[in-house]
């Protein structure tokens, strides 16, 4: 009888072992944090679709949760802290102003992995990535000098850090490379998201005479505001950021630089689980991928179109930089000579407009 119970307990400690051995790893936590709402267009709706495509590619191994329109600051860390002790072991930041939060709960949890958009500071457990969008700006620049009438161009800014002045700048570049007469005004909003101050800085700026306008905010407000005024017979033309938002304009939009996470986002994911990640600081333009420019409107003129396609392929090359020297700063300083590039240090340092701004930089 005893040897019955042995035997018995034995096969169903094997059964039991066997099943458990069958059973498929839990799958793993990803969180995400939004600076805005995920809305149908924008920053965070780029970001948001990068988190569907991961979460696709990675079939069962993952699930994903995001809070969207947190605000940065301390309000950013709470957030981020309470994904990790929620069970995220992968959390992306993605906005410049969540670097430090994200920094401080990263070294409170050395076993999870960290990664913040647009920043800079790394650790062991917290990578960075960012995209070349001033590859795209520079293109967008050169359709609008080759297009406008009024030689102004006008550009809606959230906040003066290096990401949105290397913007500013490579449109003022495009556009003065092939149309010295041209300048750009800015007005600052100081919001990522704020429709209704965006579109008050777009109407502010096409009554100023621009005929191009773009912008550095997460919202469509500046898009439709270029199309209605072009439905008034204005001639109003505009470039969308983060995402195509023609729908938004059907008629204003010429194009726009659109941003592309979901690569990105699956191949860290995959060498997080591999525990093959090593640190991460990706800066990606059109040769990875990261960026594209929106479909081009057919009021494009065919030149001006054969040359932003011939530029586009030069810079996915790498044998064009639309800041290649002489670079020239708005009170004259030469930043870059003839026959020197700008380095990714200095773009991740710029703080000053090139000539062909008119504004006034805020001051800090």
């Amino acid at each position: 009888m005893n040897s019955r119970k042995t035997v018995v307990t034995t096969l169903g400690g094997m059964i039991a072992a066997s099943v458990l051995a069958a059973a498929p790893a839990a799958p793993t936590q990803v969180g995400f944090v939004y600076v805005s709402p995920v809305g149908d267009a924008g920053w965070t709706y780029q970001h948001d679709i990068g988190r569907k495509e991961m979460e696709k590619a990675m079939g069962g191994q993952v699930t994903t949760k995001f809070v969207e329109n947190v605000p940065e600051g301390a309000d950013a860390e709470r957030v981020v802290r309470g994904l990790v002790t929620g069970g995220a072991k992968i959390v992306f930041t993605t906005s410049f102003g969540y670097m430090n939060p994200t920094e401080k709960v990263a070294r409170a949890f050395p076993d999870r992995f960290f990664f913040h958009a647009t920043g800079y500071k790394t650790g062991p457990n917290m990578g960075i990535y960012n995209a070349r969008f001033y590859e795209g700006r520079f293109l967008n620049g050169v359709i609008a000098g080759k297009m406008t009438k009024s030689n102004i161009a006008g550009y809606v800014a959230a906040f003066p850090i290096p990401e949105v002045m290397q913007g500013i700048n490579a449109f003022t570049q495009g556009m003065r490379s092939v149309n010295p007469k041209a300048e750009v005004r800015v007005i600052w909003v100081n919001s990522w998201f704020d429709p209704g101050k965006e579109r008050e800085a777009a109407l502010t700026l096409i009554s100023q005479g621009a005929d191009m306008i773009t912008h550095h905010t997460d919202s469509t407000a500046i898009v439709q505001a270029a199309e209605e005024k072009h439905k008034e017979n204005k001639n109003v033309y505009a470039f969308s950021y983060h995402s195509d938002m023609s729908k938004y304009g059907p008629t204003a939009q010429l194009t726009g630089t659109t941003h592309h996470w979901g690569a990105f986002y699956t191949r860290t994911v995959k060498e997080v689980l591999a525990g093959t990640w090593k640190g991460t600081n990706v800066w990606g333009g059109f040769k990875e991928g990261m960026i594209q420019l929106a479909p081009l409107n057919k009021a494009i003129p065919a030149d001006v179109k054969a040359l932003v396609q011939k530029e586009e392929k030069a810079m996915a090359a790498g044998k064009f930089h639309p800041f290649a020297g002489p670079v020239v700063a708005q009170d004259g300083k030469i930043k870059v000579p003839k026959g020197k590039t700008m380095t990714d240090a200095e773009l991740g340092a710029m703080d000053y407009y090139v000539q062909g701004v008119a504004s006034t930089l805020p001051k800090k």
